[in-house]
């Protein structure tokens, strides 16, 4: 096989990617590993920005999104006793949208055939050659067979665990990371939820995060040690901990219901440079992870993306190579600011187990400082909503 473009993983980075290209002329095929099935039974996250879902109405794959989607104009910051409201409709001009990123996911891949994006299911071993060339290729083995793809570049877009920027030399190389000592305990549940926005809570017994995929299935969360088991955690257990963590006022609208799934998620902040070596571009979690406070993982990969598919435009259509040259940079320049609010969200809202009693005395006053300073407000509103592209 040959194309312009090689993508590797079928996940929302390597989907909008495709489309983006497509859209434009460019011929590309994605590989993924995986069965479009299990791509699609990983639950993660479900907060897009601004910029995100106007890449979905851009392509015109947004039908669901504005129908299902549920568009939120603030959300709030709790203190163990009150609720922040951060307006960020009203102090940026924007809104986030609600919608589940397996639903972004489905969108991409029900869209694909009609739009000739060739995607290669359960491609295993995949394996990159001679990236420092110009002619790099792929192989994988599907149906018993070794296949090879020849391409001009090939883009990672497949997630911490991939192949991709393991190829990149050591020499080259640096890497920045941050693990948490504690992970997410997550419940999500068919029942309505406590608040018609979301709620990052902050108590002395440990974090809490109220959110929903839709107005009828609300997921939850709570910080735990990394030594807890989820079969520790009956769903009575965590409703408990919940209403004694999200506060009263959201306690008193907490509906429970039976766990549809629950799982712990560890934390970590992680940034790989360069993000580009030769022919090799990677794109979100490939090169950058982030703590899921402040919701910036997906939304980090689109903005991958949109520098990625810009200067691969700008090489095709106009034989620019500076975009291309430029995109590690640029794209890390944003990263580094979403990893920066990720980290510093996480700070805020988070009990350490080396924290004091002055350190939550910081919090406290980062807290009250935030209820009552319009600045504050601001910088938050405007990182939460995502900064310019």
């Amino acid at each position: 096989m040959k194309t312009q473009v090689a993508i590797i993983g079928a996940g929302p980075a390597g989907l909008l990617l495709g489309h983006l290209l497509r859209a434009e002329g460019i011929d590309c095929i994605i590989v993924e590993r995986q069965s479009p099935d299990y791509v699609l039974g990983r639950i993660r996250a479900g907060v897009l920005e601004r910029t995100t879902t106007d890449f979905l109405d851009r392509l015109g794959i947004n039908e669901r999104l504005h129908s299902e989607g549920l568009k939120e104009a603030g959300f709030a910051l709790a203190d163990g006793e009150r609720l922040i409201r951060i307006d960020t409709l009203g102090l940026t001009g924007k809104y986030v949208t609600v919608y589940g990123q397996t639903e972004v996911t489905r969108d991409l891949m029900d869209a694909a055939p009609e739009r000739g994006l060739e995607i290669i299911y359960e491609a295993a071993d995949v394996a990159l050659h001679d990236v420092e060339s110009d002619n790099p290729y792929l192989t994988f083995e599907k149906g018993g067979k070794v296949n090879r793809i020849d391409t001009q570049f090939i883009a990672g877009c497949d997630g911490y665990h991939g192949p991709s920027r393991k190829v990149i030399p050591a020499r080259v190389a640096k890497e920045y990371e941050r693990v948490y000592p504690f992970g997410w305990l997550g419940i999500l549940a068919d029942v309505p939820p406590c608040h018609e926005e979301l709620i990052y809570a902050n108590h002395e017994r440990g974090f809490a995060l109220a959110s929903m995929r839709s107005k009828t299935r609300s997921r939850y969360y709570i910080d735990v040690p990394l030594t807890e088991k989820v079969e520790d955690w009956s769903d009575e257990r965590l409703w408990d901990e919940l209403s004694i963590r999200l506060g009263p006022e959201a306690a008193a609208n907490i509906t429970r219901g039976p766990a549809i799934e629950k799982s712990i998620a560890p934390l970590r902040s992680y940034v790989f440079e360069p993000m580009g070596h030769g022919r090799l571009f990677l794109a979100g979690d490939a090169a950058h992870i982030v703590p899921p406070t402040g919701a910036k993982g997906l939304n980090l990969a689109a903005s991958d993306v949109a520098y990625l598919s810009d200067a691969l435009t700008g090489f095709f259509k106009h034989g620019d190579n500076d975009a291309i040259a430029g995109y590690s940079a640029k794209a890390l320049a944003r990263v580094w600011k979403a990893e920066r609010f990720s980290w510093s969200l996480t700070k805020l809202m988070h009990r350490f187990p080396d924290d004091g009693s002055f350190e939550r005395q910081m919090q406290m006053a980062e807290l009250d400082y935030i209820a009552s300073s319009t600045a504050a407000q601001t910088s938050i509103a405007e990182n939460y909503v995502g900064l310019p592209l």
